[in-house]
């Protein structure tokens, strides 16, 4: 498998993640977000919607990062990203889809990128709204934890909620967004990163971050 990402791409994130919580080996591949490398015609003639992550596997190029891990999910069942009980399968789906489609949707980068240009709103403005739509969706997806008295993870192993969860999280940090009454997301949070497979994942920890200190 090879993994088309950018290391500080939440999506990207998100999938190296579920890559090494499956315990299956891959590729990472930088594609450079800061120069568009992934609009250019060599990127967009095996993803024409110009957009990481994309998947080579199989012998076919996969992209859109939700699909991704469904289909890791159905191809790769064991071990787990849901959980085995029918209600318990539509919470984590129910917190995952909040994150998935309630944050990233608004705070992805090419529409942090056309609210300053062309629509000219300064980083100030752009902070703002960032912050504004984190509070949205992280304030009743704290709410819901609490009413489900979760532990460590919201079930009982790290599962599609946390993948998806823990690269907003380091958004949310990179904008200065106080988690300090979240109680329920940071233990989540502190839990996970306690893990490799989530160690291994994080942003600073990619070949293509200017913070990497691996080998």
């Amino acid at each position: 498998m090879k993994l088309f990402g950018y290391f500080r791409s939440s999506t990207s994130y998100r999938l190296r993640i579920a890559l090494n919580l499956k315990g299956l080996d891959y590729e990472n591949i930088p594609v450079d977000l800061r120069t568009s490398e992934q609009k250019g015609a060599a990127f967009t003639s095996r993803n024409p919607f110009g957009s990481v992550p994309m998947l080579e596997a199989d012998g076919r190029d996969r992209a859109q990062s939700m699909a991704l891990l469904e289909w890791l999910e159905e191809a790769y069942p064991d071990p787990p990203l849901l959980p085995a009980g029918l209600e318990d399968r539509y919470t984590c789906r129910e917190l995952t889809y909040a994150v998935a489609t309630e944050i990233h949707a608004v705070n992805n980068l090419p529409v942090l990128k056309y609210l300053q240009d062309p629509l000219g709103h300064s980083q100030e403005d752009v902070d703002l709204w960032y912050r504004h739509w984190l509070a949205r969706t992280l304030d009743p997806v704290e709410k819901r934890l609490a009413q489900l008295s979760t532990g460590d993870f919201l079930f009982d192993r790290p599962g599609l909620f946390e993948v998806v969860l823990l690269p907003q999280i380091y958004n949310a940090r990179k904008f200065a967004y106080d988690l300090g009454d979240k109680p329920h997301l940071t233990r989540i949070e502190d839990a996970c990163l306690a893990l490799d497979a989530f160690r291994r994942a994080y942003p600073d920890n990619q070949k293509d971050s200017p913070d990497f200190k691996g080998d």
